[in-house]
């Protein structure tokens, strides 16, 4: 029986990849479903996302793909399958009932494994969906202590990605490192304006006419990694700070479940501080 495999190659431009890639696959009896390439002119690098159907040795696939590529090529080849996600949640339950309500009526492609806060509130919630919900709280110990009980649990689940659905703590660049863009986090700015706290106070006291979110993966800069997804609405001088909040919070969870999305559906190239969407 056939299975649909989505195939990620990003190298070095050059001469007849395209050509080389798509023999690889044709000798491995691979059907191109649809195909999408981009090279970045800035520094002449190459993008290919293939989605493919078939049925084959895939570690032979990967050799071959191997020697007929440049050096410095990434290969990723991933069977069409839900992922697995962890999220992160502080005391707010917009963004994390979005992904739950989604997840449910499988609208998401992800399985979501556990729901982890540094606040015990949304435990009750959370249960509902017979998720399990972990509390670990961060009063009354060191931010190293509080974390590395967070990836222990983490470790258990082995998920593909993280997500911080208005996880509101600054994650230590240790913490980052274990999970390099495997870490999306949502931002209610449009970045890279109004970076780190109250970015809805910054706003009102700028007087600015649009607000935002930003989904992004996190490194070590705060607020500042590789944009996946951003969006905005229209805002007056009649709504405070409190009421762009409230404004904010649409945007909020739709920005990050439609990036959470792209990602999972392994349409997202990360190069450099940048990321290459393909639609």
């Amino acid at each position: 029986m056939e299975e649909i495999f989505t195939l990620l190659i990003d190298c070095n431009d050059e001469k007849g990849l395209i050509y080389k890639i798509t023999s690889v696959l044709f000798l491995h009896q691979f059907n191109i479903i649809r195909n999408d390439e981009y090279v970045s002119q800035e520094d002449k690098h190459f993008f290919m996302r293939s989605e493919l159907s078939g049925q084959s040795n895939t570690e032979e696939l990967m050799s071959e793909l191997k020697k007929v590529l440049p050096v410095n090529a990434n290969i990723r080849l991933s069977k069409k399958q839900k992922k697995n996600i962890v999220i992160l949640v502080t005391k707010e339950h917009h963004c994390l009932s979005e992904l739950l309500i989604r997840a449910y009526f499988n609208e998401l492609n992800a399985n979501i494994l556990a729901v982890i806060s540094n606040y015990d509130s949304l435990n009750e919630y959370v249960e509902k969906y017979n998720i399990p919900f972990h509390f670990v709280s961060h009063k009354d110990v060191s931010r190293t202590e509080h974390e590395t009980e967070i990836l222990k649990i983490i470790s258990r689940y082995s998920p593909d990605y993280i997500v911080l659905a208005k996880y509101m703590r600054i994650l230590s660049s240790d913490f980052i490192r274990q999970y390099e863009n495997k870490i999306i986090n949502i931002h209610h700015s449009f970045l890279p304006a109004f970076i780190g706290a109250n970015p809805y106070r910054q706003a009102f006291e700028r007087g600015v006419k649009i607000i935002g979110a930003t989904a992004h993966f996190v490194n070590d800069q705060l607020d500042e990694g590789p944009i996946i997804s951003q969006n905005t609405i229209a805002v007056d001088h009649k709504q405070d700070a409190i009421q762009m909040a409230l404004s904010g919070k649409d945007i909020e969870k739709y920005v990050l479940s439609n990036a959470l999305q792209i990602v999972l559906d392994d349409k997202v190239f990360v190069n450099g501080n940048k990321t290459i969407v393909f639609d």
